[in-house]
């Protein structure tokens, strides 16, 4: 495989990917400024990987994304840009860089979402600016294949939740994560949820996500595609299997109904299992019970 390199290496995904590649390089944050080109190109020629896999991104939850979204622009399109443009005027052989399903129209005809419909449409609007700067770096990987002959490509993953979440930015905080707190911290049976319940998500265990990259990255696999497992539920669905599988009879309560958000962004996995046709999906059931512990452990020892 050569050198890996993993810029966002400190974040959830990185985690992950740090299990099953052990040996690769993981940087984060306060490693490297990557929206300042000079530091970027300084840190390729540094390590002088043969593989970047990009992860880095300025992220964060619906509220924050709704109240800075000129940040949440230049960050990703400084960072983006960097990385990208680093690897290419270094020779850097491969390039994967991790998009999310936000890069997809609000609303399309058919669901689940191909690949193919990825400029049918503008980002929904509550993530407009996050969505389209993740959106914009799929453009660029095609016009650096496309003007300089380099063989980089993207994944684009469906929502994700695992162990290594941040539990002390409320604002970075992923759905499920945010929820297996709420479950933790109730103190009187009730469960107050945002929103009303009715929109439907792709939830993906954050290690099924490092293992295709791995799989990627071995294979050599230089396609675009989503990454997703078949199921979609409600958030609604999901608190409810989750108050099941935990074995807690709490009553689920819903607020603010205008921070639903999207309603539907599911995305269809068939050109990823015809690329690695034996891949298996952690089902959600024994994800969410095992990060549950986890984050239940790690949540005690913050206390």
């Amino acid at each position: 495989m050569g050198k890996i390199l993993v810029t966002g290496g400190t974040g959830l995904v990185g985690y992950h990917l740090k299990e099953v590649i052990p040996n690769a390089i993981y940087l984060g944050s306060k490693d490297c400024d990557l929206t300042n080109f000079s530091l970027t190109e300084k840190l390729i020629q540094t390590y002088k990987p043969s593989v970047v896999v990009h992860l880095a991104a300025r992220v964060g939850g619906l509220l924050d994304n709704i109240k800075y979204p000129a940040d949440y622009f230049d960050d990703n399109i400084l960072i983006n840009t960097n990385i990208l443009k680093a690897c290419r005027t270094n020779n850097i052989r491969r390039f994967i860089g991790v998009l999310s399903t936000c890069v997809y129209p609000e609303k399309v005809d058919n669901y689940p979402m191909s690949e193919d419909d990825l400029f049918t449409g503008p980002p929904p609007v509550s993530n407009f600016s996050y969505g389209y700067a993740k959106r914009c770096l799929a453009v660029q990987i095609e016009a650096y294949n496309k003007q300089f002959k380099t063989n980089y490509n993207y994944l684009i993953p469906c929502n994700l939740y695992g162990k290594y979440d941040d539990l002390e930015d409320k604002d970075k905080m992923h759905f499920l994560t945010a929820l297996m707190v709420k479950i933790i911290n109730t103190k009187n049976n009730t469960l107050n949820l945002l929103g009303t319940g009715k929109p439907l998500r792709q939830f993906m265990y954050a290690g099924d996500l490092a293992r295709v990259i791995k799989e990627v990255i071995e294979k050599d696999i230089t396609e675009n595609f989503n990454v997703a497992p078949s199921y979609n539920y409600s958030i609604d669905q999901m608190a409810k299997m989750a108050l099941e599988f935990l074995e807690k009879k709490y009553v689920i309560t819903y607020e603010h109904p205008k921070l639903d958000g999207q309603f539907r962004k599911d995305v269809c996995n068939k050109k990823m299992l015809k690329l690695i046709p034996e891949f298996e999906f952690t089902d959600f059931n024994s994800g969410f019970k095992k990060v549950f512990k986890i984050i239940e452990k790690r949540l005690n020892k913050l206390k």
